[in-house]
């Protein structure tokens, strides 16, 4: 999304009349349902800043791992707050900085062409089901969101047998896309984006855990007063815009 113009001359001044910036790059590790909204935000705030914003996107589960090995990172923009949980216990986040950012909704995609009836989580279990294709559903936040509303409804035991572990979120995407599962949970945000698949249904948030993304400069940073910089403009209302854009909901 372009921002129109005296937004974004408004959004680069209020940046530089934060003090003198010096072109850099900052490295921000995000979960992979972020990639779209978090590339189209990179490339606005290069041009509005001169930073280069360096994306590292996967699996919270596994971007969060990294980190504990020491990669180095600026900044870490995790898909559930267990994640950042960990990095927090190992003092590896600077936890003045922490923010819960966004949330977003937990949905059940089939094939476009899709004629399967999965009207209900029920569905699932019929025959024409085979195979559910679920983000790693001990380690990965969605998959970990998937389970969780599963076993509330009664039906993981019943389904665990036909559970295609995915990588990420994207993972169970493109699975569900090439028909090598009928139907994958993902995030409305990832159902977005893809014309090869179609929602069946929306878990309510009645009904579904609470999906939280919290944002953290780290600890030891490469360019933390960047990491900063960087987060008060993700807070800013043309970044939220964008987020809300791509289906996520931004949190007060």
């Amino acid at each position: 999304m372009s921002l129109p113009l005296p937004v974004f001359c408004l959004l680069g001044a209020g940046l530089l009349a934060a003090g003198r910036l010096t072109a850099g790059e900052i490295t921000v590790f995000a979960a992979a349902s972020l990639s779209d909204a978090l590339g189209e935000l990179a490339d606005t705030y290069h041009r509005v800043t001169g930073d280069t914003v360096r994306l590292n996107l996967g699996a919270s589960s596994a971007l969060a791992r990294q980190i504990e090995a020491g990669a180095p990172a600026d900044l870490f923009f995790s898909a559930d707050e267990a994640k950042m949980d960990a990095l927090a216990h190992a003092g590896l986040i600077d936890p003045a900085t922490r923010r819960s950012l966004l949330s977003n909704a937990l949905v059940l995609v089939v094939a476009a062409d899709s004629a399967r009836p999965v009207a209900s989580p029920a569905d699932l279990a019929a025959p024409g089901v085979r195979r559910l294709a679920v983000a790693e559903p001990a380690t990965v936040p969605a998959g970990i969101y998937a389970r969780e509303f599963l076993e509330k409804a009664g039906l993981w035991r019943a389904l665990e047998p036909k559970i295609v572990p995915a990588e990420n979120v994207r993972a169970v995407l493109a699975t569900v896309a090439s028909g090598d599962a009928d139907a994958g949970f993902v995030y409305r945000t990832d159902a977005l984006i893809s014309k090869q698949v179609r929602v069946a249904w929306v878990v309510p948030p009645s009904d579904g855990p609470r999906i939280s993304y919290p944002v953290a400069v780290l600890r030891g940073a490469p360019n933390p007063h960047g990491a900063r910089r960087l987060l008060a403009w993700l807070e800013s209302p043309p970044a939220r815009a964008v987020f809300v854009k791509f289906g996520f909901i931004a949190e007060p």
